[in-house]
């Protein structure tokens, strides 16, 4: 019988350890190179988020294929897969994309008070800017790693009701490290800013990045589906391919070169020695 208290305290343990790089947001007196470093640093966590997730679905889908051309699987799942894996990148790349270009115009305040100076409306305008430009940033990138937990919850709550409790407690325990890494990525956009992000803002980021982990895990749990593993596992590969490349450009006008690929060298290096965990539980 399935001790559901405790499998849904694993989900929640994995996906609520992302809170722990939310705090980052709240810093403000930060430098410019250290802003860029912690942007860059970001980008290198997202970077490797991408690699992960996409070895894990081509890994389904090529077995899949393999299994299909020597008769042991019949042609039609094989394609349903490949086709997940294609419709999933282009919803999460395509699908974002389109949404930015619908519905996340910027939009400047008007000023309302006359005799206002045009530097001083200038600058409360490039303030507002930013911060949009901050905030939306942050929670793209949080739902691009929401899609990326869910998968990683749908993988822990499999594990769990297969009776590989013990996978299911490595997996837990890998992921809630990754995750705690991933609260930097969503934190990185929202340092230095001229005001401090609200906890309110930070809160929902952190749930709509983690807790998506909670509810994969439930749902893992209850039924299992190759092609929606792999749907799943490419719209996040897609949302985080999106924003990292919008955070490579916010980086490139912000800070120098060699300070952005120093710190997407060590987001990267983060990114390796958390999933060593895995490797080293033997997952």
């Amino acid at each position: 019988m399935i001790n559901y208290p405790q499998l849904l305290l694993l989900g929640a343990f994995a996906g609520l350890t992302i809170f722990l790089g939310l705090p980052l947001a709240l810093a403000q007196s930060v430098s410019p190179r250290k802003k860029g470093f912690l942007n860059a640093f970001a980008i290198g966590i997202l970077i490797f988020l991408i690699v992960d997730v996409f070895s894990q679905a081509w890994e389904f889908v090529a077995e899949a294929a393999s299994s299909a051309f020597v008769g042991k699987l019949f042609v039609g799942d094989a394609l349903l897969d490949l086709f997940a894996l294609f419709g999933g990148v282009a919803l999460g790349l395509l699908g974002l994309t389109w949404y930015e270009t619908r519905y996340m115009k910027e939009t400047a305040p008007q000023s309302s008070i006359a005799g206002t100076s045009v530097a001083g409306q200038q600058k409360r305008e490039a303030q507002f800017a930013q911060h949009t430009n901050a905030y939306r940033l942050s929670m793209m990138i949080a739902v691009g790693i929401g899609v990326h937990n869910f998968s990683e919850g749908l993988a822990i709550g499999q594990s769990y009701v297969s009776g590989a409790i013990g996978l299911a407690m490595i997996l837990m325990i890998g992921f809630a490290a990754h995750n705690a890494t991933e609260g930097f990525g969503i934190a990185g956009p929202l340092t230095g800013l001229s005001k401090r992000p609200s906890i309110r803002f930070i809160v929902s980021a952190g749930l709509v990045g983690g807790g998506p982990t909670f509810i994969g895990t439930l749902l893992g749990s209850l039924w299992t589906s190759p092609p929606v593993y792999i749907f799943f596992l490419a719209v996040a590969g897609g949302t985080l391919i999106y924003v990292s490349m919008l955070m490579y450009n916010s980086g490139r006008r912000q800070t120098t070169n060699d300070i952005l690929m120093t710190g997407i060298f060590f987001g990267l290096c983060s990114g390796f020695v958390t999933d060593l965990i895995l490797t080293l539980g033997g997952a």
